[in-house]
């Protein structure tokens, strides 16, 4: 069923000149991004946003952490838990090696991002706490590329946890953006013993709230959710909880790749459509 979102004045000026220009779509990097969950007692589970850096692209908006695949996710070889990249290749509509490159972009995003390692020592655990000052620095090291990710793991004795990662979703940027990225949604429980952290330069505000609540605060206009964070959303605030979420997760088609496109009205007004 086809969505439509409205269009911001800075969008629609975006869009009206690309289509006056004639010139070709930007190419669509790859790209991963995952939503982070957590229970509360007393209260319904909730999501881990971040706003992105007012000079980022997309800046200003509430967003999950994640970002593009890095060449040096394809080229890894590391030590693997869960489904294999030939398993993963259909959920994520993309060939085995491109599957392998994006769940590692996941896992490698979300440690640098936010601090939560999807590793463990044994296929059935999940390293504690990773917020001292020597997984800091490793952090850190991974996020200037003074470190890779296997080798993160690997001097460890860890395994990325790809078992822990679902995939939910696939969202093209429009093609008249001139920064465009063909992203890949995964949701994950944030692993007992852990803690997100607030580390990341890309990010001026993060925060946990339910899904129901950032949904709220964006219909009443105290904060911005572009069109695949608002359908994310709403897809995850109508589960019962976290278990919930994973089950809703397996019945999608997460490898189709929504592409919205702007449509005008009769009036004038543009709207983005989604199908």
């Amino acid at each position: 069923m086809a969505e439509s979102h409205e269009v911001p004045p800075a969008l629609m000026e975006r869009a009206q000149a690309f289509a006056a220009s004639g010139e070709e779509p930007a190419p669509a990097r790859t790209a991963a991004t995952v939503v982070l969950l957590r229970e509360r007692a007393g209260r319904p589970f909730e999501v881990y946003v971040i706003r992105r850096v007012a000079a980022m692209a997309f800046g200003g908006n509430y967003a999950f952490p994640g970002g593009g695949v890095d060449p040096s996710d394809a080229k890894v070889r590391l030590d693997w838990v869960g489904p294999t990249a030939d398993e993963w290749a259909p959920r994520l509509g993309v060939p085995a090696d491109r599957a392998q490159a994006i769940v590692c972009a996941a896992g490698r995003e979300v440690f640098e991002e936010v601090g939560v390692l999807l590793a463990g020592p044994t296929p059935d655990t999940v390293v504690g706490d990773v917020s001292g000052d020597e997984w800091e620095a490793a952090r850190t090291a991974l996020e200037r590329h003074e470190l890779g990710f296997a080798d993160l793991l690997s001097g460890r004795g860890l395994a990325l946890r790809a078992d822990l990662l679902a995939s939910w979703g696939r969202w093209i940027t429009p093609e008249f953006e001139p920064r465009r990225f063909d992203t890949h949604f995964f949701v994950a429980a944030l692993p007992e013993g852990q803690r997100t952290r607030d580390v990341s330069t890309e990010t001026d505000h993060v925060e946990w709230v339910t899904p129901a609540e950032v949904l709220a605060r964006a219909d009443a206009g105290e904060i911005r959710l572009l069109p695949p964070t608002r359908v994310t959303l709403t897809g995850i605030a109508a589960c019962a909880d976290i278990p919930a979420v994973f089950a809703a997760a397996a019945q999608r088609d997460s490898g189709t790749p929504v592409k919205p496109r702007v449509e005008t009205l009769p009036d004038g007004r543009l709207r983005l459509v989604t199908d």
